[in-house]
């Protein structure tokens, strides 16, 4: 991977991202993968670049993350209550993840979904990729999917029932993703992600600083 003029002097991290965020979170925001001097340099998903600069501001707002800015390990931020993760954890070729390496990784997110099981009251999936990915791993880590299953969308909102009694129920919203094209075309602006952001942490009984629209 060649570095940008910018980061010729940061060590990468170069190696599969994990997720980021408390192990008892109540609420899981989950994207496609880390990007390639994003993630894939800071060790953090997310952050390091543009999409992750609207997402955290966002969570910092609503009182979800201790900063608004996510820049490099060790920098102090916090999210408290909200994990952070993704269907891949590699950073792709051209930062565009492909069917079969989300196929591939998906155990590994329903792994982490299974382990969030007694405590992830809500998820938020960002895209349609993501959507795609997220719903069989939820299935894998014990919650029922409807019949016919929920289409993407940004605002869906669908409810999955556990398959037994060892997990709540878990409530599902779709939103457009955080990338640069859709913030720069105006398709997601602030004020969109911050309604489904609060949407899901009330549904996950997260306090809100600024509990935003509706």
């Amino acid at each position: 991977l060649a570095k940008r003029a910018a980061f010729r002097g940061w060590e990468y991290w170069g190696r599969p991202v994990p997720g980021f965020g408390p192990a008892d979170a109540a609420m899981v925001i989950t994207g496609l993968a880390p990007a390639a001097h994003g993630g894939n340099r800071t060790g953090r998903m997310f952050t390091g670049d543009v999409a992750g600069d609207l997402l955290f501001a966002t969570l910092h707002e609503l009182g979800l993350a201790s900063r608004a800015t996510a820049t490099h390990r060790g920098d102090g931020l916090e999210l408290y209550g909200v994990r952070v993760t993704a269907p891949v954890h590699c950073a792709p070729p051209a930062n565009r993840p492909t069917t079969g390496e989300r196929d591939t990784c998906r155990h590994w997110l329903a792994r982490e979904l299974q382990l969030l099981r007694p405590t992830a009251r809500s998820v938020v999936v960002l895209g349609g990729f993501g959507w795609q990915a997220t719903l069989p791993a939820l299935r894998q880590s014990g919650w029922e999917l409807p019949r016919p299953r929920p289409p993407f969308g940004h605002g869906t909102r669908t409810t999955l029932a556990p398959t037994d009694g060892s997990a709540a129920a878990l409530t599902v919203f779709g939103c457009y993703h955080v990338s640069q094209r859709n913030v720069f075309t105006g398709r997601l602006t602030p004020a969109m992600l911050r309604e489904v952001l609060a949407e899901a942490a009330r549904a996950a009984g997260l306090p809100l600083v600024r509990p935003g629209p509706g």
